[in-house]
């Protein structure tokens, strides 16, 4: 069957049953009729064969047992598979759910940021404009307080204005895209800071909320919520396993049993559980983080009020730097509040899907068929065998591991989400196996049981078991996520990674890159280079050879070319010499400035003349 013809065809079976369940009144997912399709398809008792081509009535046939299972509300198998659909859909763990709020938020202030960047302003309004949108840029992008409260922007402004005036705005225009983004960003976490400090002190924080006191408060109770839900949910795994297990024991048990859907609602509830433990990892974590948060936020805003103590002004490079953690630590009292919302809402959501076998087993029947029968818990199964161990001995080709031959003993990879490994396949139970017997490790995977027994037995054959378990997987589907066997299914896409489903009944085509590479000449080569096959190129070397035949070549040498030899010699090139044998030189003498008086006469009848000699020295020149 080729892959187009396959596509179309499941394309046409998930239309099919969408429509048919929605004009009976059931609104079904895509990816819900998917996984559905691949459990009537996985399911022996149907005989269908994937690698066989569907005729119409295949097809017709599949259809309605696909909606006729769609269609059945009350049973614990189709609420245990649409709860695995919508946990797979909407779990996200820390990283990825904190990711993708950071994308929204960014997404939301893409416009904001994008207008605050391009601008232009040439005037003061225009620049009048530009601050505010930064402003609410700052008030935002932190997420405290309303945008509509007067007295909040207000706030914010004051704060902006403390370290980025308007005068600034100037200089902030020159700047890139890029530059401009990061100094929005370290702007708003100074100014978060600013606001938490102003709170902290008395003086402001209008519409910030105490995170710290909300989380305090509201952390024991979500706890709380799902320890009860996991309490709840233990009980009633341990009553129908007990219930099971005396239909195992008691014939008269099993026909009185056997019209109850128990190995469904025991499937049920623990899926149920192993998504709680989940939710409840997660909300321990948060619980860890935010007392840590605590200690940091009020040791920060401690050092921060040290460092000001009602300062007129202070050293940006010292208070900066505290702001902004000051700002940190309260984005992680946000993430933590947003993480315990969404585990709270999908404990919540996740409480719909034990409807089914509630309904089945309501108390007073559940209670009423208890009658007689010991109910164990699955810490009292694991304390009954704490004693026991397999004897390595007893085995020559089985590697078992030990808390004392296994280094990494507790961080082992355990099959089948740590249930006993004997008892899924024979029995249909879902019992907690103890690693304490012995883990087998057979073909690189790790398996625990719930007794010795169960462990020897096992490892006879342990391929055989390993099969066993998959046939279960194929009749119960909601095994293969409860189990984690998605590895003995590879050829049908998990419904995760195939959200329109079209392939989920199809084998992938399997590429791979090759390449290959032959000798150029296997052989000897076999060319005669002399060969030509042009007449008259083989005529022009006859006629050649013919002249060369007829002549002679003679060599002669005379006197002037006997002996002769090239020759060379070196000589060093003159260089360029300057010599200087006279200086020219200057002086200044005085300028003579002698004067004569009495030439003209006077009162006396003889001439007196008087010579003055004005002339400075030579050595004060």
């Amino acid at each position: 069957m080729s892959g187009e013809l396959t596509e179309g065809v499941i394309k046409f079976i998930i239309r099919e049953v969408g429509e048919e369940c929605a004009a009976k009144g059931q609104a079904v997912s895509e990816t819900l009729v998917a996984f559905m399709v691949k459990a009537v398809v996985l399911d022996p008792r149907n005989e269908f064969n994937v690698d066989q081509i569907l005729t119409k009535r295949d097809v017709q046939h599949l259809i309605q047992l696909c909606v006729t299972r769609l269609l059945d509300t009350t049973n614990p198998s189709l609420s245990t598979i649409k709860m695995q659909v919508y946990f797979d859909m909407n779990y996200a763990n820390r990283a990825e759910l904190l990711r993708e709020q950071h994308r929204v938020l960014e997404g939301r202030l893409a416009p904001l940021v994008r207008d605050i960047t391009d601008s232009r302003p040439r005037v003061q309004d225009e620049m009048m404009k530009v601050y505010q949108m930064i402003v609410s840029y700052m008030l935002l992008s932190s997420g405290l307080g309303s945008p509509t409260d007067i007295e909040v922007v207000r706030e914010v402004t004051a704060a902006l204005q403390s370290i980025f005036p308007q005068t600034a705005l100037g200089a902030f225009i020159l700047l890139s895209k890029k530059e401009k983004e990061q100094q929005l960003k370290n702007l708003a976490m100074l100014v978060t800071g600013i606001r938490l400090f102003n709170r902290e002190c008395g003086k402001g924080g209008k519409g910030i909320d105490d995170l710290p006191a909300i989380l305090n408060e509201v952390l024991p109770s979500a706890t709380q919520t799902i320890e009860d839900s996991l309490n709840t949910c233990h009980e009633l795994a341990h009553c129908y396993t007990a219930l099971l297990e005396s239909m195992h024991e008691d014939q008269h048990r099993h026909r009185q049993l056997s019209s109850f859907k128990l190995k469904e609602a025991l499937f049920n509830v623990r899926q149920y559980e192993a998504f709680l433990c989940i939710l409840m990892s997660d909300a321990i974590t948060v619980a860890q983080e935010v007392e840590k948060m605590n200690v940091q936020f009020a040791t920060t805003m401690e050092q921060l009020k040290n460092t000001v103590q009602n300062k007129v002004s202070v050293d940006t490079k010292e208070v900066f730097p505290l702001f902004v953690a000051v700002c940190s630590v309260w984005t992680g009292f946000q993430n933590e509040i947003l993480l315990l919302s969404f585990l709270s809402n999908m404990t919540n959501n996740l409480q719909q899907f034990l409807e089914a076998q509630s309904q089945l087993f309501p108390e007073e029947v559940l209670t009423s068929l208890l009658e007689g029968v010991t109910v164990k818990t699955d810490e009292e199964r694991i304390r009954e065998t704490m004693g026991t161990r397999v004897n390595i001995s007893d085995f020559e080709n089985q590697e078992w591991l030990f808390p004392e031959t296994a280094a990494d003993f507790d961080q082992l990879l355990i099959q089948y989400h740590g249930f006993c490994a004997y008892a899924i396949g024979v029995k249909g139970l879902t019992l907690p196996g103890n690693p304490a017997i012995g883990i087998l490790k057979h073909r690189d995977r790790c398996y625990v049981f719930s007794s010795k027994e169960s462990a020897y037995i096992f490892a006879q054959d342990p391929d055989k078991f390993i099969q066993l378990n998959v046939e279960k997987a194929k009749e119960h589907a909601e095994l293969i996520h409860l189990l984690e066997l998605h590895h003995h299914f590879e050829y049908l896409a998990p419904y995760t990674q195939a959200r329109s489903a079209e392939k989920s009944l199809m084998k992938p085509t399997t590429k791979r890159d090759s390449s290959t590479q032959t000798d150029t000449h296997i052989l000897p080569p076999s060319i005669v280079k002399s060969y030509e096959w042009n007449e008259w190129e083989l005529r022009r070397k006859a006629i050649k050879l013919a002249n060369l035949r007829r002549k002679l070549t003679h060599a002669m040498q005379t006197d002037l070319s006997h002996l002769r030899r090239e020759n060379s010699t070196q000589v060093y090139l003159p260089k360029d010499v300057s010599t200087q044998t006279k200086r020219e030189n200057s002086s200044n003498v005085p300028r003579p400035q002698i004067f004569l008086a009495g030439l003209r006469g006077g009162s006396s009848a003889a001439t007196r003349m008087v010579k003055v000699d004005l002339t400075r020295p030579i050595d004060e020149t």
